[in-house]
């Protein structure tokens, strides 16, 4: 028997599952649709009933705020590891291969929408400090271009994190072309790395101000 108050081991599996389809659902249909998702819509492709999200979540805010909440947490630890590293140039470049996920999708059209915590401005905070720290590692070794900011790293990201070869093949259900997809994203990413190094010609204007990441998630 089970212990008093404690779910059987396979609903909570069950649960969990569903989170998991959930949160993935989220995110495909957040990276098509944008702030306009419905959940009805990421039920379905989650291939759960919608009673089964709302008892998860109580709202689309409320999802998508876990979204985020999850990404800063993923965005941390890939940093933390990257930091370990001893190559300047592999951290940096590391960290911002390993964030490059195919399938994670933009969060940039929640911005604004969703409630962010303390807890999140928080990690946002730690996430852009350990970013400042590779930025100034790779600079302080000669390989970085002396130009680039921190900020600029985040825009990168935030515009490949937007991949719209992905969502297109996966509406078409033309599964079989998303290895070749993701092939030719990684030979992008290695020119635009390439383009970071310090033998560049100079960036045009000055990096972005933080201001256009941080407004953009303020809610009113």
């Amino acid at each position: 028997m089970n212990a008093p108050g404690r779910r059987p081991a396979p609903r909570q599996a069950e649960a969990e599952r569903n989170d998991r389809a959930l949160l993935q659902a989220a995110r495909e249909v957040l990276s098509e649709d944008g702030a306009h998702a419905s959940v009805a819509a990421i039920a379905a492709r989650a291939g759960v009933g919608i009673g089964s999200l709302y008892r998860r979540y109580r709202t689309k805010e409320e999802l998508f705020q876990r979204l985020a909440d999850l990404s800063l947490d993923q965005s941390l630890r890939v940093l933390e590891e990257a930091a370990a590293l001893d190559d300047p140039w592999e951290a940096l470049t590391g960290f911002v291969t390993a964030s490059l996920d195919p399938g994670g999708g933009s969060l940039a059209p929640i911005a604004g929408t969703v409630e962010v915590t303390p807890a999140m401005w928080e990690k946002s905070r730690r996430a852009d400090e350990l970013l400042s720290g590779l930025v100034d590692r790779a600079s302080a070794a000669g390989i970085l271009r002396a130009d680039v900011a921190p900020t600029d790293i985040w825009a990168l990201l935030e515009q490949f994190a937007a991949a719209p070869m992905f969502e297109q093949l996966r509406k078409q259900g033309r599964t079989d072309q998303l290895p070749a997809a993701a092939a030719a994203r990684r030979r992008i990413v290695a020119v635009v790395l390439d383009g970071l190094r310090a033998d560049g010609e100079p960036l045009p204007g000055d990096p972005p101000p933080e201001t256009l990441f941080t407004r953009r998630w303020a809610t009113a």
